[in-house]
């Protein structure tokens, strides 16, 4: 089942399984992308779920309001092209281990939509390089082919960084919107796996 919570709520719904914080542009991005999302008030129930091991999905703004809120390192530039990118781009997997990633392989490439101006991911060189060493990126933007590179990535994000994941493995963000991607209707079902992965995880940590 799912529920829309308010951002001016103070709770979570009992036994919430999965929080996903979706794109949209909160506050119009006014000060910079996710900066006053992060001080609404359901923040700490979100903060609270994930220090409970439970997972956290951040899509577009919702990445962009995990790093702001420290649930996510780094930041979210404006792209390079300083042009909103509202466009199909390939993403490879890069980790099949998380808890959104069980029904992917890695390697596997998928092709999914990207719709936003601010999604050049940033960390200084050092915890770039550590992020790396650490296997915490999810997702590369990538050829259909699965090649990556600078021409493979619409926003100029460093090493092709389209999605991370924290230490313990349970707070994942990620500028793509696999929710678009659910069916072949709309332009691919890529993003169906993710969904499915997910419930699968919470089903096994529940024993349901």
């Amino acid at each position: 089942m799912t529920d829309l919570v308010w951002h001016e709520h103070t709770t979570l719904p009992r036994d919430t399984g999965l929080v996903v914080l979706p794109g949209g542009f909160s506050y119009g991005d006014y000060l910079r992308c996710g900066a006053i999302a992060a001080k609404s008030p359901i923040i700490d129930a979100v903060i609270k779920h994930a220090s409970s091991g439970l997972p956290v999905l951040g899509i577009c703004n919702g990445f962009q309001i995990l790093t702001e809120i420290g649930l996510l390192p780094g930041a979210l530039l404006a792209n390079t092209s300083l042009d909103f990118i509202c466009d199909f781009c390939h993403v490879r997997v890069e980790r099949e281990d998380t808890p959104f990633t069980g029904h992917y392989r890695k390697g596997e490439v998928l092709r999914i939509p990207i719709a936003h101006y601010e999604g050049r991911f940033y960390l200084p060189e050092e915890q770039l390089r550590a992020l790396e060493e650490e296997g915490l990126v999810v997702f590369r933007y990538c050829s259909p082919e699965g090649v990556t590179g600078e021409d493979f990535t619409p926003n100029g994000s460093p090493n092709g960084i389209a999605g991370i994941i924290n230490r313990k493995g349970n707070v994942l963000g990620m500028m793509p919107h696999p929710e678009r991607a659910t069916e072949s209707l709309l332009g691919s079902s890529d993003g169906a796996p993710l969904w499915a992965s997910v419930n699968s995880w919470i089903r096994g940590r529940l024993g349901v």
